[in-house]
């Protein structure tokens, strides 16, 4: 499906070949078409219009360097869900997405906030037999504490996905 092939992971490389991000095929193909970045890899997918077929990229590279600070990432779900690899941090489970929810290690009940190191990835089960307990009184225990997204973290997702995408590695394994 087109739908798909669009949202398929692109690996982005600052101007010196330093990986800085990762985002849709959809927006890579757009910073291709308007100059700001090149095609290092391409892969085998294609999008077709009446009059030609571009090759979905793999890999682009920026062309011109851009520094890039330090900085935190948005707190939001689809970060958190990263962070912990679409895994259950209680049963250990991965999963998509939408079979995950986010937890309150700290219930909201209990004053629990909404932070990096109070929400993790869950399965719709065990944060039914969680419910406003914490990990202890529930009888459960956490995979890893929760952390802020880092650029450990970052590069982390990076490598792992990386390990699926052959053109990918050359960049991300050093």
């Amino acid at each position: 499906m087109l739908s798909e092939r669009l949202q398929k992971p692109v690996l982005v490389l600052n101007a010196s070949y330093e990986p800085i991000n990762i985002c849709a095929a959809r927006r890579a193909l757009v910073l291709v078409l308007k100059g700001v970045a090149s095609a290092e890899e391409e892969s085998a997918a294609a999008v077709h219009s009446a009059r030609a077929a571009l090759r979905l990229p793999s890999v682009i590279r920026l062309l011109e360097y851009r520094r890039i600070p330090h900085q935190t990432r948005a707190l939001s779900r689809k970060n958190i869900l990263m962070r912990d690899r679409y895994t259950c941090q209680y049963c250990h489970r991965i999963l998509p997405s939408g079979e995950l929810t986010l937890d309150h290690v700290v219930p909201r009940s209990r004053a629990g906030e909404s932070a990096w190191e109070n929400l993790v990835a869950c399965c719709h089960s065990c944060n039914n037999r969680k419910g406003s307990h914490t990990p202890e009184e529930a009888g459960m225990k956490l995979a890893r504490q929760p952390k802020p997204f880092s650029l450990h973290t970052s590069r982390h997702l990076m490598r792992m996905l990386g390990r699926a995408d052959a053109q990918w590695r050359k960049y991300l394994f050093y």
